[in-house]
C-alpha cells in the first residue's frame, strides 16, 4: 500500500502467449484497408517517414564516429533497410522502427565489429519476447530508463559540450538550441528548430562571404584583387558593393571570376554598373577576368603585370630591392601574386626589362623567381655552383645592368650549400685530392670557396660538412667575397655603383624556411649611396 510500491503499470508489459486473451492475433494485427482513403493515414505515414529518416541519418553519423575502425556506413542502404522494415511492420501491426544510437553504442562498447551483432541483438529481443515474456514483464521501466540515461550521458559528455564551444559560436549555439528544443518538445520539432538556427548562421555567414579582396603590389603599382567565390548569390551583394566602394579614386581593381560557377543576375548588374559608370567616374581602372561567356563580361585587363621599359625607368635601385624583399615575404607567407603566365609570355615576347640580376647557386632548392615571387622577365638569373664569380657570370651581370637596365645586383647564397660542403671537406688535412674525386674541372669552383674557408676563424672544432653552422658561416663569407671580387674585376659595375645607377646586395636563403636574409652592404657602397642622396645607406 506504500506510494513507493511498484505496480503493474511500472513494469514492462509484453503479451504472454497461451494466457487468456493473449493469442497470436494479439501480437500480429493485419492493416485495416477500409481506411485507405483516410487522409490522416497519409499524414501520419509521412510524419513517421520524415522523423525516422532524420533520426536514422543523425544516428548513423554518430555511430560512424563510435566505430573504432572509422568505417562509413552507406546512408542509402540504411534508409532502404529501414523502409523495408517499416513496410513489413505495417502489414503485421508492429510499431515503426528506426535506428537507435544507444543500442549501437552498446554494441560498439562491447567490441562488436560486424552487422552480425545487430542481427544477434534482434534475435535475442525476439527470443525474450516470445520465450521469456514472464521474466521480461518483471523488469521495471525505471531500470530501462536508467540504462538509457547512463548511456546517453556517456554519449553527451561534458567534453562534447566543451568541444562544441571550442568550435565557435556558429557551432555551439545551434547545438544548444537543438538539445533544448528536443528536451522540451520532441525529436522532429527539435531537429527542425536546430536546422532553422543553423540556417540563420549560414545566411549571416553568406552575407559576408562570396568574395575575397587583397592588395597586390606589382612593379607597375598596386592592384586591388577581388576574387569571387564559386557561388555568388544576391546575399553577397552588400559585401561586394562595400568592397567596390572601398576602392579609392585613381586605383586599379581586378574582378577575378575564374573559380566561379554561378553569379546572381543582380550581382552581374552591379559589376556592369561599376565597370561602365561608377569606376570611370571615380578614375578607377576596372579589369575583368574569368567570367563565363553567358554573363557577357569579356576579359579586360587594364594594368600591366610585367616590368615594361617605362616601369623599369621609373624604379630606383632601392625600390627594386623593396620589391624583392616584399616578394620573399609573400613567398614565405603563401600569399603569392596572381599572375597570368600566358599573358606575361606574350607581353615579354618583344623585349625584357628586368629590375635585378641575381647571381645564385645551381641548387634546385633555390629558384630565384619563386623565392622573390617575380614574374616572367622581371629578373635575370646567373646560376653557378657556389655562386662563384666567373668572368662569364660577370659579363652577364654587366649586360643585365648596362644594356638591359637592371637596377640591382644580388649575390645570393644559401644554407646547406653542397659546393661549400665539398670545399670545407677538401680543406681538411686528410681530405682526398680533387683528382681522386674524378672531377677535373672542380678546381675552378673550389678556389674562391677555399678562400672563404680560410677566412672563417671563429670556429675551431669540426670544420667539416658535418657542422652546419660552420658551412653556413663559410657560405655567408663567400657571398661577401664574391661581392668584393665583382667590384674589383668589373669596372662597368663599379662605375654604375659609384654613379648610384645600381646597388649591390648580398643575401642568404634558408632552405628550411624559405626566408632570404639580406646582408649589410659593404662600406664603400654605403658611402656611394649616401653621396647620391637616394637613401640607400645600409640594408
Amino acid at each position: 500500500g506504500s506510494s513507493w510500491a511498484i505496480e503493474d503499470s511500472h513494469l514492462v508489459s509484453v503479451p504472454v502467449l497461451g494466457t487468456e486473451g493473449q493469442g497470436w492475433d494479439s501480437i500480429f494485427r493485419l492493416p485495416d484497408f477500409t481506411q485507405i482513403s483516410n487522409p490522416k493515414i497519409y499524414i501520419a505515414a509521412a510524419t513517421l517517414a520524415i522523423v525516422s529518416s532524420l533520426e536514422t541519418l543523425l544516428n548513423l553519423e554518430a555511430t560512424d564516429k563510435l566505430d573504432p575502425q572509422r568505417r562509413i556506413a552507406p546512408p542509402n542502404r540504411e534508409l532502404f533497410a529501414q523502409g523495408a522494415g517499416n513496410l513489413f511492420a505495417g502489414f503485421v501491426g508492429a510499431m515503426p522502427i528506426t535506428s537507435v544510437i544507444v543500442r549501437s553504442s552498446v554494441n560498439a562498447a562491447a567490441g562488436a565489429r560486424t552487422r552480425l551483432s545487430t542481427i544477434t541483438h534482434g534475435v535475442l529481443l525476439a527470443g525474450c519476447v516470445f520465450l521469456l515474456p514472464t521474466v521480461v514483464n518483471r523488469i521495471p521501466l525505471s531500470a530501462l530508463a536508467a540504462i538509457l540515461v547512463v548511456t546517453g550521458f556517456k554519449l553527451a559528455s561534458p567534453e562534447l559540450f566543451k568541444q562544441m564551444w571550442r568550435d565557435g559560436r556558429a557551432q555551439f549555439l545551434p547545438f544548444i538550441a537543438t538539445v533544448v528544443a528536443i528536451v522540451f518538445t520532441d525529436l522532429l520539432i527539435g531537429v527542425l528548430i536546430g536546422l532553422g538556427t543553423s540556417l540563420l548562421f549560414l545566411l549571416h555567414s553568406s552575407l559576408r562571404r562570396g568574395m575575397s579582396i587583397s592588395r597586390e603590389n606589382h612593379a607597375s603599382g598596386t592592384v586591388n584583387r577581388i576574387e569571387l567565390a564559386d557561388q555568388v548569390s544576391f546575399l553577397n551583394r552588400a559585401a561586394i558593393r562595400d568592397a567596390l566602394e572601398s576602392i579609392k579614386p585613381g586605383e586599379r581593381v581586378m574582378l577575378d571570376a575564374r573559380t566561379c560557377d554561378y553569379i546572381d543576375p543582380d550581382i552581374l548588374g552591379l559589376i556592369r554598373a561599376f565597370r561602365d559608370e561608377t569606376g570611370p567616374a571615380r578614375g578607377i581602372s576596372v579589369s575583368l577576368v574569368g567570367f563565363q561567356d553567358q554573363y557577357q563580361l569579356p576579359d579586360r585587363i587594364q594594368y600591366v603585370d610585367v616590368t615594361t621599359r617605362d616601369v623599369q625607368a621609373s624604379l630606383t635601385p632601392q625600390r627594386a630591392l623593396e620589391l624583392l624583399r616584399a616578394g620573399n615575404q609573400r613567398f614565405t607567407s603563401g600569399h603569392r601574386l596572381h599572375r597570368d603566365l600566358a599573358r606575361q609570355i606574350d607581353a615579354t615576347s618583344t623585349g625584357q626589362h628586368p629590375i635585378a640580376v641575381v647571381l645564385s647557386c645551381i641548387d634546385s632548392r633555390a629558384p630565384v623567381e619563386m623565392l622573390f615571387d617575380q614574374g616572367i622577365g622581371d629578373v635575370f638569373s646567373c646560376r653557378l655552383a657556389g655562386n662563384v664569380p666567373s668572368r662569364k657570370a660577370m659579363a652577364s651581370m654587366e649586360f643585365a645592368c648596362k644594356v638591359a637596365g637592371a637596377k640591382l645586383v644580388m649575390v645570393l647564397g644559401h644554407t646547406g650549400c653542397g659546393a661549400v660542403k665539398v670545399a670545407c671537406d677538401l680543406a681538411t688535412a686528410d681530405a682526398p685530392t680533387v683528382a681522386a674525386l674524378g672531377l677535373e674541372n672542380l678546381p675552378y669552383l673550389l678556389e674562391p670557396l677555399r678562400e672563404s674557408v680560410r677566412m672563417e676563424t671563429t670556429i675551431a672544432a669540426d670544420r667539416t660538412s658535418h657542422n652546419a653552422v660552420f658551412v653556413d658561416r663559410v657560405a655567408e663569407l663567400n657571398v661577401r667575397n664574391v661581392m668584393r671580387t665583382i667590384k674589383a674585376r668589373s669596372f662597368t659595375l663599379q662605375s654604375m655603383l659609384d654613379a648610384g645607377d645600381i646597388i649591390m646586395v648580398g643575401a642568404m636563403y634558408d632552405v628550411k624556411t624559405g626566408i632570404v636574409t639580406f646582408l649589410d652592404a659593404p662600406d664603400e657602397l654605403a658611402v656611394a649611396a649616401a653621396s647620391s642622396g637616394t637613401g640607400r645607406a645600409r640594408l
